[in-house]
């Protein structure tokens, strides 16, 4: 347990780089087309590593359906809706409103897949939701500049989020009857076929891409790394701890968003992250505490 507490919390560091490699690329590759390339490359990935698993595995049929509703919703929508966001709108704003994905997952957990958090749980839980919200206050205008008016891109940003947590909701199951790969494996040939004629759509509007060395090292990064190792970590600490669990620790993207921005584009370090970084991570603490006990 304590080791996919650590793994989901590194994860979501790695996650919170997603989004600026993903501006930089928006640059060279339109949106559709980098969605359906990252997931060419993680389904390449995940199916060779699945391997025997997917020739092998029994699935019925209404979980072949529900993994068929992953690929459509996790990988096809949130690539998307997440790209076209970006692109009208600003990394640090994806990497702010991601909140949408966890607040989504502890509301309906509950309800869905009848997951309850103890009390020390819920307090971590309270806490690091707190600390995010301090963080994202961080940027609003009138207290500070960093989210702009950037409406229509952020309304996209929030959509990405929900998809992202619809995954998780979808998956919770399936995942506790199926290994976690051939899940992975199968749900990202789904998004991948559905991201083809999006990107298709794309082409034919005369939306062409330019693969420069910098467009080819994102798409690979966010292939790779993000989409066939994340989702893998991501789903397998799913299985293990739970949607409300691994809810919990997205809220390390928007503190570590915001530190890459002080760090990487020497934005200034406000009390507003300082104060919201100490509640999130107290909030973590207080959640593998509770899990390390259980």
């Amino acid at each position: 347990m304590p080791n996919a507490f650590l793994l989901l919390f590194v994860a979501n560091v790695v996650f919170a780089t997603s989004y600026g490699v993903t501006r930089v690329v928006l640059d060279d590759v339109p949106p559709a087309m980098l969605g359906l390339g990252r997931s060419v490359i993680g389904a390449v990935i995940l199916v060779t590593w699945a391997g025997r698993g997917l020739r092998t595995e029994r699935i019925a049929a209404r979980d072949h359906g529900r993994i068929a509703l992953m690929g459509v919703v996790g990988f096809a929508l949130a690539f998307g809706l997440g790209n076209w966001g970006i692109e009208r709108s600003t990394a640090s704003n994806a990497a702010l409103l991601i909140t949408v994905e966890p607040t989504s997952l502890l509301l309906l957990s509950p309800a869905l897949l009848g997951e309850r958090l103890t009390r020390r749980e819920a307090v971590g839980a309270a806490l690091a939701l707190f600390g995010t919200v301090v963080v994202v206050v961080n940027g609003i205008p009138g207290l500070t500049q960093s989210l702009a008016p950037h409406w229509r891109g952020d309304l996209l940003l929030i959509l990405s989020g929900l998809a992202y947590a619809a995954y998780s909701l979808l998956g919770r199951g399936v995942l506790a009857r199926h290994p976690v790969l051939v899940v992975t494996a199968w749900s990202i040939l789904w998004g991948a076929l559905t991201m083809a004629p999006l990107a298709w759509l794309e082409w034919r509007a005369g939306l062409t891409p330019r693969w420069t060395a910098g467009a080819v090292a994102g798409t690979l990064y966010l292939g790779v790394v993000i989409t066939a190792l994340g989702y893998a970590v991501w789903n397998w600490c799913l299985e293990r701890l739970g949607a409300s669990r691994v809810a919990i620790f997205v809220n390390v993207q928007p503190l570590a968003g915001a530190l890459l921005g002080v760090w990487w584009l020497h934005e200034p370090l406000t009390v507003f992250t300082v104060v919201g970084g100490l509640a999130i991570l107290t909030g973590l603490h207080l959640t593998v505490k509770a899990g390390g006990r259980e």
